[in-house]
């Protein structure tokens, strides 16, 4: 790191600090938008460290700090790491002795450990004797479908108008329960997918199941339309590409002997471009019309478009590849063959700024797998804080 220290030396000491942040986060999960507790935490320990800060950003539970360079701020680099903060509706079966205090909400996706990161990330920076970089902290409300990431661009968390100058490069991480402990991965270009959803609703006649000659049966409609829509990715799209389209609701009807006169059917899309992601919108339009029209039936979309593609900006990840390899050794890092079809609204900071994304390996020794993300038996690895804490720093004080 520099003449008097290396990053081992501030790293180390705030490990048990940043695990006890992140059992008390994990006891005391809050859902996006609703991150009060969570974001007065966070600033609570910026304060305490004597780090300028700023809340309220982004609907009002995100923070922002800023580490200035140590020598000509107003020409060094400025580098931004970003952490989530927010929670999921689902009840918790880790049997932990932190579990979720809150019934029904729990930190299923592992942002409590994104959040102890940073946190730790930040002590051990304000502990640095020389930073070349300003440093910019985001922690970030509402990844969980509230678009967050797009607000906290919106609040200036990267064009320098709340501190500083204009953000160079940002990265993120997410903890990955398939990649193993002390491992990470990552890829240049599209990395995660955009990830928009429908709600389609198929408007027919209904009447009584023994009589369906004098109805227009919508169950039979969707039957058709959910069948012609994998048209998309099998006869539309280049097959070098990738789509999925995926109905993952149907509603219908309420008795057996009744036939409904609507059915309504919900789902999401996934492309790695914004070409595909256009063209699968006008096919997906063009055949929910074409095959309802034809059957007799009327058709209404609505069509909410999601989180941007995440794409790993190529010097920015380089940077990241580099880093990585020389500190934890090329063995353990991992180059991605393809994307994930996944989604993470990390993905809008990448529209504004070069951005690079990583997974950090959270599989314990001797395991195969481990307990999936969104799931009631998930649980953050705490043996993948210094991992974590390391190279986020080191991306901090690398020379840009």
């Amino acid at each position: 790191m520099t003449a008097s220290g290396t990053i081992e030396d501030i790293v180390r000491p705030v490990l048990t600090h940043a695990r006890d942040i992140r059992h008390d986060l994990h006891r005391h999960p809050e859902l996006m938008f609703e991150e009060v507790r969570t974001s007065g935490m966070v600033a609570s320990e910026l304060q305490s460290l004597g780090i300028e800060h700023a809340t309220g950003l982004a609907g009002g539970t995100g923070v922002l700090g800023y580490l200035p360079a140590t020598s000509n701020p107003a020409s060094a680099p400025t580098i931004a790491l970003r952490a989530d903060m927010d929670a999921l509706p689902i009840t918790e079966e880790t049997g932990r002795d932190y579990a979720s205090e809150t019934p029904g909400i729990m930190h299923a996706c592992g942002h409590d450990g994104h959040t102890a990161i940073l946190l730790g990330v930040a002590r051990a920076l304000s502990n640095a004797p020389a930073r070349p970089n300003n440093v910019v902290l985001v922690f970030q409300p509402a990844e969980e479908g509230g678009a967050g990431g797009e607000k906290m661009c919106a609040d200036g968390a990267l064009d320098g108008s709340r501190f500083g100058k204009t953000v160079d490069m940002i990265y993120g991480l997410h903890g990955w329960p398939e990649l193993p402990l002390g491992m990470v991965a990552t890829r240049t270009g599209p990395l995660l997918a955009s990830t928009d959803e429908f709600v389609l609703t198929i408007r027919g006649a209904g009447g009584h199941a023994a009589a369906p000659h004098r109805t227009i049966d919508p169950v039979v409609v969707a039957a058709h339309v959910v069948t012609a829509l994998q048209t998309i990715a099998s006869r539309r799209i280049d097959p070098t590409d990738s789509v999925v389209v995926t109905v993952g609701a149907i509603q219908a009807g309420t008795a057996f002997n009744v036939i409904p006169d609507r059915a309504v059917m919900q789902g999401t899309i996934r492309t790695l471009n914004d070409h595909t992601r256009a063209e699968v919108e006008r096919e997906f339009r063009r055949i929910v019309h074409g095959v309802s029209e034809s059957l007799g039936a009327s058709a209404e979309v609505e069509w909410d478009p999601g989180y941007p593609v995440t794409v790993n900006d190529p010097d920015a990840t380089d940077r990241f590849r580099r880093i990585a390899k020389a500190a934890i050794g090329p063995e353990r890092f991992v180059e991605k063959p393809t994307p994930t079809m996944g989604g993470e609204d990390f993905s809008y900071y990448a529209k504004h700024v070069p951005a690079s994304f990583f997974m950090l390996g959270l599989c314990p020794p001797g395991e195969t797998s481990s307990p999936a993300l969104h799931t009631p038996r998930f649980d953050f690895n705490d043996d993948a804080l210094e991992t974590g804490i390391s190279l986020m720093c080191r991306l901090a004080l690398d020379p840009a």
